[in-house]
C-alpha cells in the first residue's frame, strides 16, 4: 500500500473520529418556533464550547407559536395560531436533531399555550383570542387526536398545566385577572371546577405565565400589564393557593408600559427567571429553598422583545429569544450568583417566541 493511500485512509479515519464526537458533543437540541416565517428552526447546543449551530429549518404552513416536547422525547408538538387552528405532531430524529412532521390535529382556537399532562395521555391548550381551555386525546403513536373537552373561561387564558400529581390543572385568565384551578381526571380527560374555582389577582394585573418548583410547594406567577412576579405556597391536596410575597420584574427608573412575557426556574431551583419585552432585559431572581421567597437580583439585557427564553438542562445557559430582533442570544448563567453573561448571538427567523430544549443520549 503506498504512502499516499495511508495518508488518505488516515484523514477519513479522523474526519469520521472527528464527527462522531460531534455527534455525541451535539446531543443537546434547540428548537425555535418562529411565528411569522412559519418555519421551526433546529439548532445543535455545544455546552463546552457554548456555541449554537444550525441544522435544520422545517416550515410548518402556518403562524407557530407554542410547543410541549412529549415525556419520552421523541415527538414535539407546535400550536399553529393561523386558520386552520390546529396542532403538529413531529419526530424527533434522537441522532440528528431533526423534524419529521407526522400528522396534524384540530385545535379549537388560537392557542396561546400547550403542554402535556403527567401521562402524556391528553394535550391540555389555552386561547387568549377565544377565552377558553381545551384538552385533545393523544393516540398510542403519540399523534394527537380529537378534542375531548372544551371549556368557556374568563377572557384572554393565556397559560395552563397540570401538576405533578396530575390530580389539578391550572391555567391563567389574563382578561379576568384570575388563576382558575380545575380538577382533573386523567382517565377519561376530562376538568372539573375545584373548590374554590379561582384565585384572583390585582384588576388589571394580567396574570400570564406560572411554574411550580420541582417540590410542588410553591407556584410562582408573573403578571404580563403589571410586571409583577408572585410567590405562593400550594397545597397539593386542596388544590389552592396563597399569597406569600410580590416583587417586580421592572428594572428601576422605569417609565414605559410594563409587558411582561415569561418565568422560568434553573433546574436546581435557586435562581429565577423573567423577560419583559417593553425594556427587553431579563430579571434574575435568587430563590430561598426553605422559605421559596425571592431576592430581587436585577436586570440583564437581550434581544429585543424577548416573548419566550428557556434554560438548558443542566443550568449552565439560558436561551432568549427576541420577536423583533429576530435573533436569539445564547446566555451563559453564573450558579453560583446567577448572573447572566453572553455567550453568542444568532439569527433565525422572523418573530421567534417559543423555545423547548431537549437532551438525548
Amino acid at each position: 500500500m503506498s504512502f499516499a493511500t495511508h495518508c488518505a485512509r488516515f484523514i477519513a479515519a479522523a474526519a469520521l473520529l472527528s464527527a462522531a464526537a460531534w455527534q455525541a458533543q451535539a446531543a443537546t437540541w434547540v428548537y425555535v418556533a418562529n411565528a411569522d416565517s412559519q418555519e421551526i428552526s433546529v439548532l445543535a447546543l455545544d455546552r463546552d464550547k457554548g456555541t449554537l449551530a444550525p441544522v435544520q429549518t422545517l416550515a410548518v404552513g402556518g403562524t407557530v407559536m407554542p410547543m410541549a416536547v412529549s415525556h419520552d422525547k421523541r415527538l414535539l408538538y407546535a400550536a399553529l395560531r393561523s386558520q386552520p387552528f390546529r396542532v403538529a405532531t413531529l419526530a424527533i430524529d434522537a441522532a440528528t436533531g431533526r423534524l419529521q412532521k407526522l400528522g396534524e390535529a384540530p385545535l379549537a382556537d388560537s392557542m396561546a399555550n400547550i403542554d402535556l399532562d403527567a401521562s402524556g395521555r391528553w394535550l391540555f391548550a389555552a386561547s387568549y383570542q377565544g377565552g377558553k381551555i381545551s384538552v385533545n386525546a393523544i393516540g398510542k403513536d403519540g399523534t394527537v387526536g380529537a378534542i375531548q373537552q372544551l371549556v368557556q373561561t374568563a377572557p384572554n387564558a393565556h397559560a395552563i398545566h397540570a401538576d405533578a400529581n396530575n390530580r389539578f390543572v391550572l391555567a391563567t385568565s389574563l382578561g379576568g385577572d384570575n388563576l382558575s384551578v380545575w380538577r382533573f381526571d386523567a382517565e377519561k380527560g376530562l376538568l372539573s371546577p375545584n373548590d374554590p374555582p379561582l384565585t384572583r389577582t390585582a384588576a388589571q394585573a394580567g396574570p400570564r405565565h406560572f411554574v411550580w418548583d420541582k417540590a410542588q410547594r410553591h407556584l410562582y406567577l408573573l403578571d404580563e400589564l403589571d410586571a409583577a412576579l408572585h410567590v405562593y405556597a400550594w397545597d397539593a391536596e386542596r388544590g389552592t393557593l396563597k399569597l406569600e410575597q410580590s416583587t417586580t420584574t421592572l428594572p428601576a427608573g422605569f417609565a414605559g408600559k410594563p409587558w411582561a412575557a415569561d418565568l422560568h426556574l434553573t433546574p436546581d431551583g435557586r435562581h429565577l427567571y423573567a423577560s419583559e419585552r417593553t425594556s427587553s432585559t431579563l430579571s434574575a431572581f435568587r430563590v430561598d429553598a426553605a422559605s421559596g421567597r425571592l431576592q430581587p437580583l436585577g436586570q440583564t439585557p437581550t434581544e429585543k422583545t424577548p416573548r419566550g427564553f428557556a434554560i438548558d438542562s443542566s443550568g449552565r445557559y439560558l436561551i432568549a429569544a427576541g420577536q423583533e430582533s429576530h435573533g436569539l442570544t445564547l446566555h451563559t448563567i453564573d450558579p453560583a450568583t446567577g448572573a447572566l453573561g453572553t455567550a453568542q448571538r444568532l439569527a433565525v427567523g422572523k418573530n421567534p417566541n417559543w423555545i423547548e430544549i431537549v437532551d438525548l443520549p
